[in-house]
């Protein structure tokens, strides 16, 4: 059997923690989807194809990884993909609580699909996206958060 995981998320934009979970994960898979989720009701600060391109960049030299997009329920989005797992990152308990409701709901719904939890590194713990953003939109130095990709210049 294939071990496939997809990596849910909007990625806006990719952090070095979500490298950090990538590489990681990389030796237990034989694929890992990076899905790029839409969702109409949130308001993203960089567009679709930005993200996905950067993505695309950050992991060119991985042939294991694929970039997608998706919009609808995950589990629905990995059964399309044939995926067995999802790959979720942690970097407090309150990640964990919150993770570990949706991956009992996924469960719930389908039961084949199994969530897998890797606690980011540990000085990378305190990267979020939304940190990023607050940076970059108040013109600080984001650079030390985020893969080269996606410095803009």
């Amino acid at each position: 059997m294939v071990k496939t995981a997809i990596f849910p998320g909007s990625f806006d934009p990719i952090t070095l923690g979500h490298v950090n979970i990538v590489e990681r994960a990389l030796p237990l898979f034989d694929k890992i989807i990076l899905a790029v989720g839409l969702n109409a009701d949130k308001k993203y600060l960089f567009p679709l194809s930005k993200r996905v391109q950067w993505l695309e960049n950050t992991f060119e030299k991985y042939p294991k990884i694929e970039v997608l997009k998706y919009d609808g329920l995950t589990i629905e989005f990995a059964k399309e993909c044939n995926a067995n797992f999802l790959l979720r990152g942690l970097r407090n308990p309150a990640d964990f609580e919150f993770e570990k409701a949706i991956a009992q709901a996924n469960r719930e719904l389908e039961p084949q699909l199994d969530t897998v939890f890797f606690l980011t590194s540990a000085k990378l713990s305190f990267i979020s996206s939304s940190l990023v953003r607050d940076v970059i939109i108040n013109n600080g130095d984001y650079s030390k958060f985020v893969p080269e990709e996606v410095r803009i210049k």
